[in-house]
C-alpha cells in the first residue's frame, strides 16, 4: 500500500542532523523549534583534533559533537523519547519503514552520501553520517525530505537501500529514528533546558583537561601546523590543510557555519531568558566563525600551491591560536555565568 504522510512541511537548513531534528519535532507539534535551538539544546558546538586517527590520510578534526548526539541531547533536554532501530537485513529494514509510513509517521534515516543520486557528483564521497527524512511513498518511490536540499525529492527502493546500507566507517545499517510520546513543552521548561545546555556546552569547550579537545584543541592544531611543512614536506603538509578545509567547509556546515548557528542560538537564548549578556557572547562566536572562514581561505591557497612557504603555515597556525583564545574566553565567561 502506498501512502503519503499528511501535512509534512519540508524545511531547508544548513546542517542535516539539525534539520531532521527540527522537522520531526515541528511535525509533532513543537512549532517553536528552529535549527539554532536544536543545535544549542543538543550541545552541538565542539572542537576536537584526534592525534591517533586519520581520515582520508589526513588529520581527524571535528567542529561539532558526534553524529547523532545533537538530536539525542536536544530531545532528552525536553523529556522527549526517541525510538531507534538498526537492521541486519535490508528486507526487514524496508518492511519496518513501510509500516511506519503507512501509520503516517515520518522517519529519520542515517545514510551514506556516496550513492545519494540526487546529490551533485562533486558532493558525493564516502561519508556515512548524513541524515534525511522519509515521509511517504508514491508511485513506487520513497518521498525524501533532505534538509540540505531546497525542495523534496524521491528515491527508488533500490536507491534508498544502497544509502541505508552503505559500507565503511559509521555504516548506518539501516538506522532509523523518530520521536514518540512528545509532551507539551512549557516556556519554563524550555528556559530551563536552554540554561542547562549553555552550561554543558561551555563545560565541553573549557573544562575537559585534554589538550586536543575544546578550545585548547585549536592551539593543539596550531602546533601541528607549524611542524608539518618541515616534518612531512610541503606537498603532504598542504594535503593536510586541504583535509582540514574539507572537514571545516564541506562536511555539514563546517567550522565557521556551526559557529554562526550557535551564535544564532545565543541570540534566541538571550531573547527567551531576557539576558543581554548572551547577545554579546553571540557576537564573539560570530567573530570566531569569521576567523574560521578566513583561515579556510588561507589553507586553500596553500593546498592549491599558491602559498607554500613556512610563513604561510605560520599565518594559518596564528589564526588557529587566535580562534582558540577567543573561544576559551567566551566559553569561560559562559561557564561562570549565573542565570
Amino acid at each position: 500500500m502506498e501512502t503519503i504522510t499528511k501535512d509534512f512541511n519540508h524545511i531547508q537548513t544548513a546542517h542535516c542532523e539539525n534539520g531532521v531534528a527540527t522537522s520531526l519535532l515541528r511535525y509533532h507539534g513543537l512549532d517553536f523549534m528552529s535549527e539554532p535551538l536544536v543545535f544549542g539544546l543538543g550541545v552541538g558546538l565542539f572542537y576536537i583534533h584526534i592525534p591517533f586517527m586519520k581520515i582520508n590520510h589526513g588529520p581527524a578534526i571535528s567542529f561539532r559533537t558526534m553524529p547523532g548526539e545533537i538530536f539525542k541531547r536536544a530531545s532528552r533536554s525536553l523529556g522527549i523519547k526517541i525510538a531507534r532501530k538498526k537492521f541486519r537485513n535490508p528486507v526487514a529494514a524496508q518492511t519496518f519503514l513501510d509500516q511506519k509510513i503507512t501509520e503516517g509517521t515520518p522517519i529519520g534515516c542515517q545514510v551514506g552520501v556516496f550513492h545519494l543520486t540526487y546529490f551533485p557528483r562533486e558532493y558525493r564521497f564516502h561519508f556515512n553520517a548524513h541524515n534525511l527524512i522519509v515521509y511517504g511513498k508514491e508511485e513506487g518511490r520513497y518521498l525524501i525530505s533532505d534538509p540540505v536540499m531546497e525542495t523534496v525529492t524521491s528515491l527508488s527502493p533500490a536507491e534508498l537501500e544502497d544509502v541505508r546500507f552503505a559500507r565503511g566507517p559509521l555504516a548506518p545499517r539501516g538506522h532509523v529514528y523518530f520521536p514518540v510520546n512528545v509532551p507539551t513543552i512549557t516556556d519554563a521548561q524550555l528556559r530551563k533546558a536552554i540554561q542547562i545546555a549553555l552550561r554543558k556546552n561551555a563545560w565541553w569547550m573549557t573544562q575537559v583537561r585534554v589538550p586536543f579537545i575544546g578550545s585548547t584543541g585549536f592551539n593543539y592544531t596550531a602546533k601541528q601546523i607549524r611542524k608539518w611543512r618541515n616534518k612531512l614536506g610541503a606537498k603532504q603538509a598542504g594535503l593536510n590543510l586541504g583535509q582540514i578545509v574539507r572537514m571545516q567547509e564541506e562536511i555539514g556546515t563546517g567550522g565557521g557555519g556551526f559557529r554562526f548557528i550557535y551564535a544564532a542560538f545565543l541570540e534566541q537564548a538571550a531573547e527567551r531568558l531576557q539576558d543581554d549578556r548572551l547577545s554579546r557572547l553571540s557576537e564573539q562566536i560570530t567573530r570566531s566563525g569569521d576567523l574560521l572562514r578566513a583561515s579556510a581561505v588561507r589553507m586553500a591557497a596553500i593546498y592549491k600551491g599558491r602559498n607554500t612557504e613556512q610563513q604561510h603555515f605560520e599565518e594559518v597556525a596564528d589564526g588557529f591560536d587566535e580562534i582558540g583564545a577567543l573561544e576559551k574566553a567566551t566559553f569561560l565567561e559562559l561557564y561562570k555565568m549565573k542565570f
